[in-house]
């Protein structure tokens, strides 16, 4: 199935959760009592972009200002997640600098990568951007490193919970019952199909994180720089 129907699928079924109110409250955020770690390769918007999804928060935040909206800092696109986040987990028990290492390998020669960031989507607990990528680079980067790391003998959680295969962003997460769920449906349809930018993501970082990739648990652990493209320029 092509990209941009997973999304349309995955909008329509959030609507739904919205409308049956059978949508997921994220408890652990409000208690602070969330200790599931994991480390992540991901990458981030770049500040026009970031801005433009922020017109869109606020827009959303003047309809119920008690969810729970990522700021500017937190947010980023997942490439690969390395060890899915579970309690208990603690970055001394393995050796960053290997996972650096394989993906610094990975990466080599690899130039930048288009990406483009337009319309909303959904899950049963949160909004998304959707986000999309200009060839199959992307995919060809976490086919690549699932097999580096399969080989690697190196602690790994790849695919476990699900094969990841979007660019999405989460921007917002439902920490309680929405306060007006028929304007917030009406908000989100209105930003279906908006672009919110453009980029080419020349920077990728390899972090230890929370659940939520809040920026005071994050730790970085490794940056890897991708050589500007010319193709797309």
């Amino acid at each position: 199935m092509e990209l941009q129907q997973q999304y349309d699928r995955f909008f329509k079924e959030g609507i739904r959760a919205i409308e049956t109110n059978t949508y997921t409250i994220n408890e652990l955020l409000q208690a602070d009592l969330d200790q599931r770690y994991g480390i992540t390769l991901l990458m981030r918007p770049d500040a026009a972009t970031r801005a433009s999804i922020q017109q869109f928060l606020s827009a959303l935040r003047s309809i119920d200002p008690h969810q729970y909206y990522y700021p500017e800092s937190d947010m980023h696109v997942t490439i690969l997640s390395i060890i899915s986040c579970y309690e208990g987990f603690q970055l001394q028990q393995i050796n960053a600098a290997a996972y650096a290492d394989i993906i610094r390998e990975v990466l080599a020669n690899q130039p930048a990568i288009r990406m483009e960031f337009k319309g909303i989507t959904l899950s049963p607990a949160a909004v998304m951007i959707r986000g999309f990528v200009s060839d199959d680079a992307l995919n060809h980067i976490r086919d690549q490193l699932r097999v580096a790391f399969k080989f690697s003998g190196l602690q790994h959680s790849i695919d476990e919970r699900y094969s990841i295969f979007t660019a999405h962003s989460t921007v917002v997460r439902y920490q309680q019952k929405l306060a007006d769920p028929a304007a917030w449906i009406q908000k989100i349809r209105e930003f279906e199909c908006h672009a919110f930018g453009k980029q080419q993501v020349k920077v990728m970082e390899l972090v230890y994180n929370d659940w939520y990739q809040r920026k005071e648990k994050v730790q970085q652990l490794a940056y890897f720089s991708l050589p500007e493209n010319e193709d797309q320029l």
